[in-house]
């Protein structure tokens, strides 16, 4: 019995690796993908994106040491600028001594034109909360805690 020979042109030895490579690559598309397009559009910067809510309250104030250690670096900061542009620098010590006898920064709660657009976001997220379902935030608790929030950015 002789033995069979097969000859394949070249568009034939195309074909068949077309026919098995496409559903190989439909398929693994299909598997790999599986959570992507519900992925479009909630990212961190996306406006339908809830921030998580702290529930702890907020953060406790910076200790007098860690103002004064922050005040002392902005002070020497500007000493070193004026030095460099040839001017007098600061007594750092006593810039230091004068601003923490000021006492700390006002509340931004006082701010009333803040405090109403903070108010105006919470009611408008409130609205999205609805919208998808979701039970409304406390729109005066919201605002204090947003306030308390900004108090405290960057401590």
């Amino acid at each position: 019995m002789g033995a069979l020979v097969v000859a394949l042109s070249t568009g034939d030895a195309f074909l068949i690796a077309v026919v098995v490579a496409v559903p190989f690559a439909i398929l693994s598309f299909a598997l790999g993908a599986k959570g992507a397009l519900g992925q479009i559009g909630k990212g961190p910067l996306s406006i339908e994106q809830e921030m998580p809510q702290s529930e702890g309250g907020s953060s406790a104030p910076a200790s007098g040491e860690a103002r004064e250690a922050e005040v002392r670096q902005m002070v020497e900061a500007k000493a070193y600028r004026q030095a460099a542009r040839g001017e007098e620098p600061l007594d750092v010590e006593a810039e230091v001594q004068r601003l923490m006898e000021t006492g700390p920064a006002p509340s931004l709660g006082g701010d009333a034109g803040l405090r109403e657009e903070v108010r105006q976001l919470v009611v408008a997220r409130n609205e999205r909360r609805v919208r998808k379902g979701e039970e409304p935030l406390d729109v005066d608790s919201e605002v204090e805690r947003q306030l308390r929030e900004l108090e405290n950015l960057g401590q």
